[in-house]
């Protein structure tokens, strides 16, 4: 299993996930860019590293060096990377571990499935790299025969390979991969020799998909892991006529308490949530309104039951309170998007707090 944590492990936090991974048995991760996997190989990540993306050549070097697997498919980004390996092997570097990335229906990279023998017979041949892998992914998991399609093709390509190069999970295997979250979820793409689970290592089932019998029950045991929480940094009654944030969209009509949160469009509570929104304190709901502003969200909270809420009270943005949750389905519902935007599109500056058997244990602050 090689989980992705890429984009800051889907907005959770590339280094201590990963850290957590690679403690937990993980056989290697996926990243998009070099700087993401530079990151986690400074913070202590001896991991297989795969870079999901080709990477400038001037940069080939320092991959081999730290280890890390890039991609590569067809055109001459490939063969810049390929010039730049057997140039910084002459000058002492490792080889350069490269996975062919194969077109199977994605229509974003890799090489076409009919050119998949040739291009594995370049790589074979060329100085400074070592073929560890070849891979491809799927445009639409949650349709079946699209996905059984996908996996027919990517199989046959591979197929070609199967009598002269070592494929599995060895040392020195070339390893298949194909099926990321929705792959493994729905059921009707092969395991092959490596899977890439990505939104459903955060406890989240990939979006449209409905998983079949065959995986049915473990997806219903998934978690997401990721809430967001904040507390009033004021709460204030407002009189009848007064308008909340810029230009408001919101006027009281009544008394009503608002309480203004810490958390804007800049951490990620997208704008558009202006007015559509909702948060959990003391396990009710609350609506959040007014205007999203660039650092605060205000919600109101005048019909809250018991004591008048104030700043001691959390509030929950995202995540469970009482018998009530706000989902990232629902916030992506919201937004007209996919649940993937609202994960990764948590600003590094809202702190991260990680939590395993119940207790805090650390966390991540803009400043470490």
């Amino acid at each position: 299993m090689e989980p992705v944590v890429k984009a800051d492990a889907y907005g959770h936090g590339a280094v201590p996930v990963s850290l957590a991974l690679q403690a937990a048995g993980a056989d290697g991760l996926s990243v998009a860019t070099l700087d993401e996997a530079f990151e986690l190989r400074e913070a202590g990540v001896t991991l297989p590293l795969l870079v999901l993306y080709p990477v400038p050549p001037e940069v080939v070097a320092e991959a081999a060096r730290a280890g890390i697997a890039v991609t590569v498919g067809p055109g001459r980004i490939t063969s810049r990377i390929l010039e730049a390996a057997a140039l910084a092997a002459r000058l002492g570097a490792p080889a350069l571990e490269v996975h062919l990335e194969v077109e199977t229906g994605l229509g974003r990279g890799g090489v076409l499935a009919a050119e998949v023998a040739g291009a594995v017979d370049a790589l074979l041949a060329a100085a400074g790299v070592r073929l560890a892998g070849v891979w491809t992914h799927l445009a639409a998991a949650d349709d079946a025969a699209s996905t059984r399609g996908q996996d027919a093709r990517f199989g046959a390509a591979v197929a070609r390979l199967a009598d002269d190069l070592e494929l599995g999970m060895g040392r020195d295997a070339i390893r298949r991969h194909l099926a990321g979250s929705g792959g493994v979820l729905g059921a009707e793409a092969a395991p092959w020799d490596a899977i890439r689970p990505g939104i459903a290592t955060y406890g989240i089932v990939p979006d449209a998909l409905v998983p079949p019998d065959a995986t049915r029950e473990a997806a219903s045991r998934l978690r997401p892991i990721m809430t967001l929480h904040a507390r009033p940094v004021r709460v204030l009654e407002l009189p009848a006529g007064h308008g909340v944030s810029y230009g408001p969209t919101f006027v009281t009509s009544r008394p009503t308490r608002i309480a203004t949160l810490p958390v804007g469009y800049a951490d990620g509570w997208r704008r558009v949530l202006t007015d559509r929104a909702e948060a959990l304190v003391r396990g009710v709901r609350v609506p959040i309104v007014g205007r999203v502003a660039m650092d605060a969200v205000m919600a109101d909270v005048t019909d809250v039951p018991g004591a008048p809420v104030t700043e001691d009270d959390e509030l929950v943005l995202l995540g469970e309170q009482g018998s009530e949750a706000i989902t990232a389905h629902d916030l992506a519902s919201a937004c007209g998007t996919i649940s993937y935007e609202v994960l990764t599109g948590m600003s590094r500056r809202l702190a991260r707090v990680y939590h395993a058997a119940g207790s805090a244990f650390g966390s991540r602050t803009l400043t470490g």
